[in-house]
């Protein structure tokens, strides 16, 4: 089949990629707009227009693709649109533009965890299962019919980032299949049960901020659920502003006999030192910030940033 592809970030790349290998045709990409980035301003491709370059794949790019997009799309004459983390809201006219409409790859098990970020907020919610739908899209928000779903495991740890990658090569298998299916007219298409759906918003910074008054395993998992974007952090002075991030916390288990936890309040600091890491009072017990990254530092194991600083035992991270 001929395919208009529709993406932006890494995750797409990658399922652009096993598109563009596979017997269908990529007729074109659609993509966001460059951006600048640091103190030059230099225009910076996103991963899907890079590769398209550089495999010599049409490139088309829209601040809005509903507004301005059909007619350019309609040239390349699509049987299907694919969609994969493209980050635009698609209207009626982009939705009946091609013979079999738009196939989005969606990285949760649906209707569960709609919304712009599904695997940062599985991982955030502790979830140990999660997965890529294939789902033809409507004017909803993640609410199309079903073709098909594939689960995977979420690894002990895992940060979102690495299970991005993860999900893209499921997504990836599942979206081929799905191709298939449509293409022979064996797809079936299965409503969501609104029942059982639910929505997670757009991650910000201000979620970023450790609170202490959550437990252990709920700040590892959203350490984990935030890396790699926006990072969770802590302050180190707020008089400054500067920041102490986080990447990766856990569950501190090995307790000195002679420590009373009741002595601590949440959110300061009980063991600090090259020996036991950066270990903070949390709700159930001790947090251990275990990767960290120090205003103009490299990010680095806390018990190796202790080694040569030092961070008070008894400091309050509020």
């Amino acid at each position: 089949m001929k395919i208009a592809f529709l993406g932006t970030p890494e995750f797409s790349k990658i399922v652009l990629d096993k598109l563009h290998k596979s017997k269908h045709q990529v007729v074109c990409v659609v993509t966001n707009l460059d951006k600048e980035s640091g103190r030059g301003h230099k225009v910076v491709y996103s991963p899907v227009k890079q590769y398209a370059l550089e495999n010599n794949i049409p490139v088309l790019q829209y601040k809005s693709i509903s507004r301005e997009g059909e007619n350019d799309i309609k040239v390349y004459n699509p049987d299907v649109l694919v969609t994969a983390s493209f980050g635009q809201i698609l209207k009626p006219n982009i939705l009946n533009l091609a013979k079999y409409g738009v196939l989005n790859v969606h990285t949760s098990l649906l209707p569960k965890y709609r919304g712009s970020a599904p695997i940062n907020w599985a991982i955030i919610k502790g979830e140990t299962l999660t997965g890529a739908t294939i789902m033809k899209t409507d004017v909803g928000l993640d609410t199309g019919d079903i073709i098909l779903s594939k689960t995977l495991e979420i690894l002990p740890d895992e940060t979102a980032g690495e299970l991005t990658l993860r999900l893209a090569e499921l997504g990836s298998i599942a979206l081929l299949e799905a191709l298939e299916q449509v293409e022979n007219n064996t797809a079936t298409y299965t409503k969501q049960n609104e029942e059982e759906s639910s929505y997670y918003p757009m991650l910000n910074k201000e979620m970023a901020k450790l609170d202490f008054n959550c437990s252990a395993s709920e700040i590892q998992n959203l350490c984990n659920g935030l890396n790699p974007w926006p990072i969770c952090y802590v302050m180190l002075n707020e008089q400054t502003n500067e920041k102490l991030k986080v990447y990766k916390a856990k569950p501190y288990l090995n307790i000195p006999q002679d420590l009373n936890l009741n002595d601590y309040k949440n959110g300061q600091v009980v063991l600090s030192s090259a020996k036991t890491g950066l270990v903070v009072k949390c709700k159930d017990g001790l947090v251990l910030l275990d990767l960290i990254q120090a205003p103009n530092s490299k990010v680095m194991p806390s018990k190796a940033y202790l080694n040569g600083k030092c961070i008070e035992v008894g400091k309050m991270f509020v």
